[in-house]
């Protein structure tokens, strides 16, 4: 068990990264934020933000790795929820906007720091997408029976079509983005019949 001083320590590190989170906004990316600024609404002093990281950096690679873990997480209890009944698809594509909903700047910081300034963001972002594109890779090949080369192929333009997507939803009013999510189930359909029909095809040759 923790004593009271780790526990006291992990709450304010978690002050930290949540005061961090809750200041994006489409107008406001990570490299925009001060130390002052997030410290103060952690309600901490500026001076105490260095026993929990080294400096800002350290803190925004732990939200980028906290933003993908958290959408990696929801996404395979969409897949366990579809397992109960349903489109796999369908119940994805849902999950994925119902954490852009009720959560953007999860999805906000991999968004903005993908195409950043800084090279250990950007490479931070890639290894997250890359954890997206292996997870669902896996799950293709189990589920749909692909080979490893086309479950590869056909997780990347998944991964491709969702993050593209849900970078036009994050400002969207919710009716416009019940049409993308329409949208986006009928293209990742296109992709998997398109890679079943490509599978079908490499076996009867």
């Amino acid at each position: 068990m923790m004593g009271i001083r780790a526990q006291q320590k992990e709450k304010t590190r978690r002050a930290l990264v949540d005061a961090a989170f809750n200041q994006l906004s489409a107008e406001r990316s990570f490299s925009s934020l001060s130390l002052r600024e997030v410290a103060r609404e952690a309600k901490i002093a500026p001076t105490s933000f260095y026993r929990h990281f080294k400096d800002m950096n350290e803190l925004g690679l732990t939200m980028v790795d906290e933003g993908g873990l958290t959408l990696r997480q929801m996404m395979r209890k969409g897949r366990q929820r579809a397992e109960a009944g349903g489109s796999v698809i369908r119940i994805s594509v849902d999950t994925f906007m119902e954490v852009l909903e009720s959560n953007p700047n999860v999805f906000r910081i991999l968004l903005h720091e993908r195409s950043g300034t800084s090279a250990p963001f950007r490479a931070a972002v890639a290894r997250e997408i890359e954890h997206f594109i292996s997870e669902l890779a896996h799950y293709t090949e189990a589920t749909a029976k692909r080979s490893p080369e086309l479950a590869r192929a056909q997780a990347e333009a998944l991964v491709t079509l969702v993050f593209n997507a849900g970078a036009a939803a994050l400002d969207m009013k919710r009716v416009d983005r019940k049409v993308l999510a329409d949208r986006l189930v009928i293209q990742l359909r296109m992709v998997a019949k398109g890679a079943e029909a490509l599978q079908h095809k490499m076996e009867n040759r």
